[in-house]
């Protein structure tokens, strides 16, 4: 359920130094009672990178969402890795400096695809499949765009992503291969060699909310690979410096109305601001599409844990962890 302009507005209105009980109380005037996640559950689930025990220690936090990275030539663990991060895994998949987007697209990172449809069947439940994160960062190998703002060429093209994406949302879905070959052809594709077990695979669509470099051409609605092959758009939000993008945040919450909404990474970047933290509970209270919010990371001493955050961490049991109750 959205909410109306003037909840909106108290929302915006919030700043990182807004005290909690007032946030409190504007949460209580604006959000109405009905506002509730899109997401399959019902409600926000709330996840970790790293060790989820150590959190709820920290937190509180009983973390559903387990994160962690894979890369491209790792497909042989794939089954192992769904069993540690369960009850509801989410695989953030990075290629490396072996292949590119238009090789996805033209079938060339099949291999993966399909040892990583196998192991999603096996597993047989719900798994949140990231692919390409943060694709509009140039710090990532397969951006089309360099820090300069200069092109990388076709094979990292935005079009080439588009595509590469959706491939990899058809093979990981899984399905017959008389329905998947006419969609894999019509991406510009190769058709698969037989049927694809169905699994329970659910993407996971995440740009920066800004580009970098932010121009229009690395914009994030320049690697939407379209509706059909998304299943929840994501961002990722730092605290950095006391500051964090919460105006682009809210245009990609606002740019695609018909879809769960996640925070797929959020976290504060070496300091201790409760802030930040009571803002994020703020924003999750009142957009109603927050399917999950998964903290980076719990790792102790790194720049983002909580451990050595007091005031932080203090606000994050109060305000985060209900959340998911």
């Amino acid at each position: 359920m959205a909410l109306d302009s003037a909840a909106r507005a108290l929302v915006g209105a919030v700043t990182h130094r807004t005290p909690l009980v007032l946030i409190a109380a504007l949460l209580v005037i604006a959000t109405p009672a009905a506002a509730t996640p899109n997401g399959p559950t019902g409600r926000t689930q709330l996840g970790i990178l790293g060790d989820p025990g150590r959190f709820q220690q920290l937190t509180g936090q009983r973390s559903a969402v387990r994160h962690s990275f894979i890369g491209w030539t790792q497909p042989q663990t794939i089954p192992k890795l769904l069993g540690q991060l369960a009850p509801l895994p989410m695989l953030a998949i990075k290629t490396g400096p072996g292949i590119t987007p238009l090789d996805i697209a033209q079938g060339r990172g099949d291999g993966f695809l399909l040892a990583l449809n196998s192991a999603l069947a096996g597993f047989g439940q719900r798994v949140y499949i990231r692919p390409l994160p943060e694709m509009n960062g140039h710090w990532n190998e397969y951006s089309a765009f360099e820090k300069s703002g200069a092109s990388r060429g076709p094979r990292y093209s935005t079009a080439a992503f588009r595509r590469a994406f959706a491939r990899i949302a058809l093979i990981a879905r899984g399905g017959p291969a008389r329905k998947l070959n006419p969609k894999l052809r019509k991406l510009g594709g190769p058709p698969i060699g037989g049927d694809l077990k169905v699994t329970q695979a659910r993407m996971v669509w995440n740009p920066q909310g800004y580009g970098a470099p932010d121009i229009p051409a690395n914009a994030p609605s320049a690697y939407y690979p379209g509706d059909a092959y998304v299943d929840v758009v994501a961002n990722d939000l730092y605290d950095q410096g006391f500051n964090a993008a919460w105006d682009a945040n809210e245009r990609l919450y606002t740019a695609h109305p018909h879809k769960p909404f996640a925070l797929a990474e959020w976290g504060l970047w070496g300091i201790d601001d409760p802030a930040f933290v009571e803002r994020m509970a703020a924003f999750v209270r009142t957009h109603g599409r927050i399917e999950f919010l998964s903290y980076f990371n719990s790792k102790p001493g790194s720049l983002w844990d909580l451990g050595n955050k007091p005031r932080s961490r203090a606000a994050y049991r109060r305000v985060i962890t209900p959340l998911g109750r």
